[in-house]
C-alpha cells in the first residue's frame, strides 16, 4: 500500500535510479583502458519521469532506466572514458540515493506518527 503513495513511489524511483547509475559508472571505469569503448550513462531522472509517466503500457515507474552513450572526448584509443567525471557521477549519485532514503524514511515516520503507530 505504502509503495503506491506517489512520494513513495518517486523516490523509490529515485533510490532505484542512483543505484542503477553507480552501475553505470562502475562498468565505464572497468573499460577505462579499452580500446574504442564509449562511455555510457542513464538519461536524466527528470527523462525517466517523463518517460515513466506517458508510458502507454501504463507501467509507471516499474519502467526501465534508458543507457545512452556519452558525448564526451575521445582518446587516440578510441575510449570516451574520464575517470575524473565517473568519480564525479559516481559522488552525485550516492548523493541522490542518500536523498531519496532520507526522504522516504523521514515520510514512512511522519506517516506512522499520523497513524500513531510510532
Amino acid at each position: 500500500m505504502i509503495s503506491q503513495l506517489p512520494l513513495f513511489e518517486i523516490y523509490g524511483a529515485m533510490a532505484r535510479y542512483a543505484a542503477e547509475s553507480q552501475k553505470v559508472s562502475a562498468t565505464n571505469i572497468a573499460h577505462a583502458d579499452e580500446p574504442g569503448y564509449k562511455a555510457k550513462q542513464l538519461e536524466s531522472f527528470e527523462s525517466y519521469l517523463a518517460r515513466a509517466s506517458n508510458s502507454a503500457a501504463h507501467t509507471g515507474l516499474n519502467t526501465s532506466f534508458k543507457v545512452v552513450e556519452t558525448n564526451g572526448p575521445v582518446s587516440p584509443s578510441g575510449n570516451s572514458v574520464s575517470i575524473e567525471m565517473e568519480m564525479f557521477k559516481s559522488a552525485e549519485a550516492a548523493g541522490q540515493h542518500e536523498q531519496a532514503m532520507t526522504v522516504y524514511s523521514k515520510s514512512l515516520e511522519l506517516l506512522r506518527t499520523a497513524l500513531g503507530k510510532y
